[in-house]
């Protein structure tokens, strides 16, 4: 029978047998409030004793109060006496419930299972930690504010630091907020709110791994590699020399088409091969269905190396016309080059870092991942030369620091860079100072500056400067070699490009029209 269902009397013999609430501990959370708060409190601790009067009613005990139990308090049917229904429907009101929730954790009274110690002496090392690393103090303010907001709403929400991964990281971000913190108020900015909550999270939490005051996520893989690619990823890197990049170009394109093959390369036939590459969507670029050809082969090349499928299946792979030389190379003048080179401000120290990669970019002609993967140790200021150590090739090159080049980087290492202790040149100028996660950035900062400029009808990438600066040195009366030299290329034929762009040149070997005049 239900407590609904018993006879009243009986509904109160059982009430009265009951511990009555225990009011002085209402009294209690008054008085630690009286300590750093002024003004009428009363409302404070009408609200602990209604919920204390509601716990006796309920038949409740303090050692089960969490976050459930404040939740069922605000949805029931207030028959607490001199209490009010109204008073649950306001946030003010049960805000002040929980923070009487947290009171009673902190004596003790609400037993919370803690495998954090000293959790406030965390917070303040992290707050010091942000302060070194040079975080602005909105910054500053803003990672601490949502560390202490994660640490109340673990605490409610009865979730073991331990036990924090990506997935309880979001469900903080997506919470609707009732913690007892006066300046979360529950509603959050669409977007940067959310972002602004993740991000101080997660920089708490690594901050406490690297502390080892929580264990290290896990690091079972999410994702389960095929075997055969696993195979393969080895092989591009041992037996032909493959760079990561490269690698992972590959992989990601075999994992498109690997299960279409099927499970035994034994049984891998000629329609299935042309179908793959044929058979693809129209959305696809030519340069995608090329890189479906090179894949495909090498994978049938891999296979048929470890003796698991014929040989003479990679001649069924079809052709991917690739027309070479048959477009010319995209660059500007010298004089826009300057421009753009000159939009940058030198009163900032984005603008000084960004002139001194345009002009790596523009007077060397370096491509993005070569600005990008410049380290500290690559310039020998003794002998005014540059090297370059992880370019395409993988082989060391030296390279003539221009003058201007070599200013405006001592101007960025002198004045601009950031006080890290990090290999890379280049930084971000916001703490905490960290390289650019790709070369895709670098690209980023030659489009901006394009866009200040306000130039029309030239491309937005690093490779801008690479083919502006082969073109102008053909037309200097450079040779193809001396550019080749110059851009590192491994093929002369991948320098011929640039003898369409030498207008002079292309004049003085044109042969006459042989059906005369031309029209």
């Amino acid at each position: 029978m239900t407590a609904k269902n018993r006879p009243l009397a009986e509904q109160r013999c059982s009430e009265q047998d009951a511990p009555a609430p225990d009011y002085a501990l209402a009294s209690a959370f008054l008085e630690s409030l009286r300590s750093f708060r002024s003004g009428a409190l009363q409302i404070d601790q009408s609200a602990a004793r209604h919920f204390l009067t509601w716990l006796h009613k309920s038949r409740i005990p303090l050692s089960g109060v969490d976050e459930a139990i404040v939740e069922r308090f605000a949805r029931h049917r207030c028959r607490c006496g001199r209490y009010r229904a109204r008073q649950l429907k306001t946030l003010t009101y049960l805000g002040r419930v929980r923070r009487f929730v947290c009171f009673l954790e902190e004596r003790d009274q609400i037993q919370v299972v803690k495998d954090v110690e000293c959790i406030d002496t965390h917070l303040a090392d992290f707050a010091r930690h942000l302060d070194t690393l040079g975080y602005s103090q909105e910054c500053r303010r803003s990672y601490r504010s949502e560390a202490e907001h994660l640490v109340v709403w673990l605490r409610l929400s009865r979730v073991l630091w331990r036990d924090v991964d990506d997935a309880v990281i979001e469900r903080f971000v997506q919470h609707d907020c009732r913690c007892p913190i006066k300046r979360k108020r529950g509603k959050v900015v669409e977007g940067t709110g959310f972002a602004r909550r993740r991000r101080g999270a997660r920089g708490f939490i690594d901050f406490l791994r690297r502390r080892d005051a929580i264990p290290p996520v896990s690091t079972e893989p999410t994702f389960v590699e095929d075997p055969r690619l696993s195979a393969f990823r080895i092989w591009l890197k041992r037996h032909r020399g493959t760079t990561d990049e490269t690698i992972r170009r590959y992989l990601q394109e075999a994992s498109r088409w690997a299960s279409a093959l099927g499970p035994d390369p034994a049984t891998f036939d000629a329609a299935t091969i042309r179908a793959i590459v044929l058979d693809q969507a129209p959305s696809r670029s030519r340069a995608s269905v090329r890189m479906t050809v090179t894949v495909l082969r090498v994978y049938l090349r891999f296979l048929s190396a470890q003796g698991e499928c014929r040989p003479e299946l990679i001649h069924a792979v079809p052709p991917a016309a690739l027309r070479r030389l048959a477009t010319l190379p995209r660059y500007a003048s010298p004089e826009t080059i300057e421009r753009i080179i000159d939009s940058c401000d030198l009163s900032t120290p984005v603008g000084v870092r960004d002139r001194a990669i345009l002009l790596l970019l523009a007077r060397l002609g370096l491509r993005a991942g070569d600005v990008w993967r410049l380290r500290l140790a690559d310039i020998d200021w003794a002998n005014a030369v540059l090297c370059l150590r992880h370019g395409k090739s993988r082989q060391p090159t030296r390279l003539p620091l221009p003058q201007d080049a070599g200013d405006a980087l001592l101007a960025y290492l002198t004045e601009a860079r950031p006080p890290a202790r990090e290999a890379h040149v280049f930084l971000r100028v916001q703490a905490p100072f960290r390289p650019f996660a790709s070369a895709s950035e670098i690209a980023g900062i030659v489009a901006r500056a394009v866009a200040r400029t306000g130039i029309e009808g030239v491309p937005t990438g690093s490779h801008l400067f690479r083919h502006s600066l082969a073109t102008a040195m053909l037309r200097g009366g450079a040779n193809l070699e001396s550019v080749g030299t110059i851009l590192r290329h491994r093929s002369p034929g991948t320098t011929a490009i640039y003898a369409k762009v030498d207008i002079t040149m292309l004049e003085a070997v044109a042969q006459p029209w042989l059906g005369g005049e031309a029209c």
